[in-house]
This record gives C-alpha cells, sequence and structure tokens, in this order.
C-alpha cells in the first residue's frame, strides 16, 4: 500500500491532489476539520467538497483532525508509517485580514501545524517527500519597490529590470519588509520546512505559490480573489476594490497545474528547495483587467466600488519566475491562463450562481 497523506484536503488544492493521486493508484488519507468555515462562514465551508471525495473517490479515507492537535497528528502516521510516501501539507489559515483578528490562531495553524507535520514525518516516514503549499507573501511587501510604471489597466515593471522578462525570482530577500500576520506565520512555517530538509535530510519543498485559483474554489471576501470576483459578477453582489486604482497585478495558477508540479517533484524529489510557482507572465491579470474579463465571461456588468486604501503588506505587482522549477524539471509546462481559469469557474458554476442571483431578485 503506498499512501499519500494530504492536509487540508477538502480545500482548492488539497481536493485536487486527492483526485490526482487517488487516479495514480494510491490510498490518500486526508486530513481536514472545515476551519475554512470558521474563518470566513458558511458560505465558505468545504463539508461538501469532503462529502464528494468520500463518495466518488476510490481509496479516499477521510479524517476531521486538526493540524494543531499533535497527538492526533502523530496518532495517524504512526497507524501509517513507511505505507505513506507522500506527504502534502495544504492546510493553513490564507488570509491578510483575518489573520490580524486572532493572531494566536493564524500562527498556531501556520506554523505549528506545519511543524507538527514535519516532526511526525521525520518520526514515522521519513523517506517521504515533504510537499508545503507555501505563499508569495513570504517575501512581504519587498516587491513594491521595484520600479513600476503605471499603465492604462494595470502597473508594470519597468522594462529594463531583470525580473521583467520572467517575473520575481528566489533571491528576493524576506527580510525587512511588512509581511502582515499570516505573511510572518508563513514565513516561520516556510523556513521550517527548508530547515528539516537541511538539518534533518527530509525530501522538502516549498512552493512559493502566488493565486491560487479554479472552479472548485470556495472563493469569499477575505480569500480567493479571482473565484470570489467571478462569483460576484455572475450574481450582481457588489465588489470593493481596495488601493492601487485597481490596477495591482496579481499571476493566477490553475490548481491543476500546481499539482501537476507536486506529482513531479514526488517522482523525483529533491532537499530543501524553494520555488516561486505561480501563473508567471502566462498568467496574470490586473484587478480592472479582471474585471473586465468577468463581465465579457459572464455577459454581467460587474458592481464594483473602490476604496483608495490597500490592504497592510499588500503587493502592487506580483509576477513569478518559474524558471528555477523548470529548470529542475523540463516537461512542465502551464495549461491554464486567466482567460481559461475565469471561464472554467464561470461554467462550471453559472446554473448554481443563477439561482442565487434569481433568489435575491425575487
Amino acid at each position: 500500500m503506498s499512501v499519500a497523506f494530504i492536509t487540508g484536503s477538502a480545500g482548492l488544492v488539497g481536493s485536487e491532489a486527492v483526485r490526482h493521486f487517488a487516479s495514480q493508484g494510491m490510498d490518500v488519507v486526508g486530513v481536514d476539520n472545515d476551519m475554512r468555515q470558521y474563518f470566513f462562514g458558511p458560505e465558505a465551508s468545504t463539508q461538501w467538497q469532503q462529502k464528494e471525495l468520500v463518495a466518488t473517490t476510490k481509496g479516499y479515507t477521510h479524517h476531521n483532525i486538526d493540524v494543531r492537535d499533535r497527538e492526533a497528528i502523530f496518532a495517524l502516521f504512526r497507524k501509517l508509517r513507511h505505507s505513506i510516501s507522500l506527504v502534502i501539507h495544504t492546510a493553513a489559515q490564507p488570509s491578510h485580514d483575518w489573520a490580524a483578528k486572532e493572531p494566536f490562531t493564524d500562527f498556531a495553524v501556520n506554523a505549528l501545524g506545519t511543524l507538527n507535520l514535519l516532526e511526525a514525518t521525520r518520526q514515522f516516514c521519513a523517506e517521504a517527500p515533504f510537499i508545503f503549499t507555501s505563499t508569495n507573501k513570504v517575501y512581504g511587501d519587498a516587491p513594491n519597490v521595484l520600479p513600476l510604471v503605471e499603465k492604462n489597466l494595470r502597473w508594470e515593471l519597468d522594462g529594463s529590470h531583470k525580473f521583467a522578462e520572467k517575473g520575481i525570482t528566489e533571491e528576493m530577500s524576506v527580510d525587512q519588509s511588512m509581511h502582515s500576520i499570516f505573511g510572518a506565520s508563513k514565513v516561520a512555517a516556510d523556513v521550517m520546512v527548508q530547515e528539516y530538509g537541511r538539518y534533518f535530510g527530509l525530501k522538502t519543498a516549498c512552493f512559493r505559490a502566488g493565486c491560487l485559483t479554479g472552479p472548485l474554489h470556495a472563493g469569499t471576501q477575505l480569500h480567493g480573489f479571482l473565484a470570489y470576483l467571478m462569483r460576484c459578477c455572475a450574481t450582481r453582489t457588489p465588489y470593493k476594490v481596495l488601493g492601487y486604482k485597481g490596477k495591482q497585478v496579481r499571476d493566477n495558477m490553475h490548481c491543476s497545474d500546481l499539482i501537476q508540479a507536486f506529482d513531479l517533484f514526488f517522482k523525483q524529489p529533491r532537499t530543501a528547495e524553494v520555488y516561486n510557482i505561480g501563473g508567471s507572465r502566462f498568467s496574470n491579470c490586473s484587478m480592472l483587467e479582471a474585471i473586465a474579463l468577468c463581465e465579457e465571461i459572464s455577459g454581467q456588468e460587474m458592481r464594483w466600488e473602490y476604496d483608495a486604501c490597500n490592504r497592510m503588506g499588500d503587493h502592487i505587482w506580483w509576477i513569478s519566475d518559474i524558471s528555477k522549477f523548470q529548470s529542475h524539471y523540463p516537461a512542465y509546462q502551464l495549461r491554464y491562463n486567466v482567460r481559461a481559469i475565469l471561464r472554467e469557474i464561470n461554467d462550471r458554476n453559472h446554473e448554481r450562481w443563477c439561482a442565487v442571483r434569481e433568489s435575491v431578485n425575487a
């Protein structure tokens, strides 16, 4: 029996990973206690995803465990031991804004939960590759010192800068910048994942992702902007753009493209690696560009307003340079650009969103 152990298994990235590795013939053990509902309310609950995985995914076993619960995590690892051939840690508190409300909870989930998983891996299945879903927020607001040029619909990096052609590399410092409370807890986890690779020799990788999304994303106002934006447009729900004239740029990555990267690392693991991962120059947009695409795809006019106050520590411009990962895994190619991502999100959710819009207008 070869087991993939996946935390956050009912979330966006976790559920995609469950389906992928189950389709490869592995047994999958998932850990998820639906804290997303606690973070963001009932509309963000992943219970429906959990039930669907249990009902439809062969070889999947679900455990309602909190990653902060060291005893429960260790007991499950102790039971499975060397049958675990892969650990994917996606469980997290993912919101800037929410983290500031409960810093202890944020740090315990993101940092302590990661340490629990690392130590369990070291004790019970040390040969298993450990993949951590990190974030570009580990760099704090350091990208905001880059020389940016204001265009009609977006901020863009000055063409003479070394990051202009492909995006921001892993050489950007994580020091001397404002990270947000969320970013700080993810830095702690990220560095610990690296250290368990260097110090203990585990096969670890931190994937520092930009915006991750997909048709199953339970996007909310505080997290998952592209899916939530598409939903707001389709349902005529008002949306608020925060700061930077709506010209802030993000690269956007379909979760299945991320899982393909995970799979390549699993098959040829390395030690203590760090990768910037995201849509890169292939898939990125500003907020204004995303609004226009949502309106075009949905056929609905977006109801939105602008607040000049940006979120603390937020990026003005982020595009990931994924060249390092591609140099290690030359077969890797992105498949979904922003337009394709938004179209799939809309197509998969259109009927449900139409029902919501009709009930609101009734």
